[in-house]
């Protein structure tokens, strides 16, 4: 049999920068990045996409990105900031994705210009969508809003919308040129969404860093309580680890199904779902996480007292630790549980779920004994 084998290789990097107010004219942190990668024969184009809920909370927020990057050297800026709904049904709206991609066909926003995402998560990962599927790539910034964003979804490289009711499945791997968190953008937001992002950082810390695992337990009260400084070194340190992993573990757009930053999420994804998105991402990840620790701690993994102060750290959140869906429901599997399928599914082959041999240290495992996690989810139910 006769072929030509082709290889090569392709390098990403970005920077993941932390400021605040990160539009005054004075602060020149995504001004300065953008005219270091301007172009000398000819100007590069703008099109920005922001939340329309944190255009609300922060009056006057679109006029200072226009006059922020209206003076930006080297670039022009699409003389319409496309404001949209923030929030999970984004993701869901196809008709939204398309009319975007116009707009980047509208205001000819080339493979050299740049498309900037202003909001949470849902947003982020809309735009980066559409950006990737524009032109077959077209670069992109984000600036996430929230706290969820702000130290994992919005660090990293996935993109997507939902589609025939599934979370994420179209999407593409696409990393940001860079992005960019302005803290002020956390202090309007609302106790839950304050709250709920905070989850992935216990996520993080528990299947990579027991040291910051138990920061966070003595600080979870604390910025639960509102304290910024003790949240921005959350966000840091978490958005570290997140950064971390998908450079230094080989597999950056995750070709197999080994994902231990999916710790807790088999189940936070039907959860969303079957909820209709009244459960925020961050609270369905808690329940994950209470569900598949108590099931480590049944594996006889975990000793009884680093799970019981792994449920306490979700509770001092405020955070739930079960759900009525988790259980059978009149004699019938719990919808969740029947999801496995799909998760692996989403996997693309064989199902991996990311368990606890100790706090700071997670192993995979590609079976659920289905008895052990209905009693896994009875135990977080007599601990809410």
């Amino acid at each position: 049999m006769e072929y030509i084998q082709q290889k090569f290789d392709v390098s990403f990097s970005y920077n993941v920068f932390f400021s605040s107010h990160l539009f005054d004219l004075d602060n020149k942190c995504l001004s300065s990045f953008l005219e270091s990668n301007a172009a000398v024969a000819y100007t590069k184009k703008l099109l920005v996409v922001l939340d329309g809920g944190v255009a609300n909370a922060h009056p006057g927020l679109s006029e200072k990105i226009s006059t922020y990057l209206g003076q930006v050297k080297g670039f022009q800026l699409a003389p319409e900031i496309i404001t949209i709904s923030g929030g999970e049904q984004v993701k869901n709206d196809l008709p939204l994705l398309f009319s975007l991609v116009d707009a980047v066909d509208k205001y000819k926003i080339d493979r050299h210009s740049y498309v900037i995402g202003v909001g949470g998560g849902s947003l982020l990962d809309l735009v980066g969508f559409v950006a990737a599927i524009s032109h077959r790539g077209v670069k992109h910034i984000r600036i996430p809003t929230t706290v969820l964003s702000q130290n994992d979804s919005g660090v990293g490289v996935k993109n997507g919308v939902n589609y025939k009711g599934k979370k994420n499945f179209l999407g593409s791997f696409a990393p940001p040129a860079a992005v960019f968190n302005d803290a002020h953008f956390l202090t309007t937001l609302d106790d839950r969404d304050w709250r709920s992002g905070m989850a992935e950082a216990v996520k993080v810390s528990l299947i990579k860093d027991a040291e910051f695992f138990n920061w966070i337990a003595s600080t979870a009260s604390a910025i639960t309580a509102g304290d910024r400084e003790a949240m921005q070194e959350q966000i840091i340190r978490c958005a570290a680890l997140h950064i971390q992993h998908i450079g230094g573990a080989g597999d950056p757009f995750e070709s197999g199904s080994s994902r231990p930053l999916d710790f807790g999420h088999w189940s936070a994804h039907k959860l969303e779902q079957l909820t209709d998105f009244s459960l925020r991402h961050g609270e369905a990840v808690a329940i994950g996480i209470a569900t598949d620790t108590v099931y480590s701690y049944l594996l006889g993994w975990l000793p009884e007292p680093d799970m019981l102060k792994v449920l306490k750290v979700l509770k001092d959140m405020k955070l739930p630790v079960w759900h009525p869906l988790m259980e059978k429901q009149n004699g019938a599997p719990s919808p969740v549980v029947a999801g496995l399928e799909e998760f692996r599914e989403h996997l693309g082959g064989q199902l991996t779920i990311s368990l606890l041999r100790a706090i700071g240290k997670g192993e995979e495992v590609h079976h659920m004994d289905l008895d052990l996690l209905y009693k896994a989810v009875e135990i977080c139910k007599n601990n809410q």
